[in-house]
């Protein structure tokens, strides 16, 4: 399952990446805006938002290629490892 995370903070990128690995979930971690985040998002399975550290116009441009490759969206108020813990248990428990 590849998953896609928008937002976060940048010192627990690496954390991220941990967490989805042992949830066998392949993950891309984005926690600032590059110019090219819309070509770097790709077809993922899962795009993770965490909605308090993610800026307006990252939010909108990651909903934006979700909805048009089909992927299903998950919202996240906080940006902690248990909250990522929960929501990736849930999504590969129903895949």
């Amino acid at each position: 399952m590849s998953v896609v995370i928008i937002g976060g903070n940048e010192c627990m990128e690496r954390q991220y990446k941990k967490i989805c690995e042992k949830h066998k979930c392949k993950a891309k971690v984005f926690t600032r805006m590059k110019g090219n985040l819309k070509t770097q998002i790709g077809q993922p399975d899962l795009v993770i938002l965490f909605t308090a550290t993610a800026a307006h116009k990252m939010v909108k441009c990651a909903i934006k290629e979700a909805q048009r490759s089909g992927s299903r969206i998950e919202r996240i108020h906080s940006s902690s490892a248990s909250a990522l813990e929960g929501v990736l248990a849930e999504c590969v428990a129903a895949n």
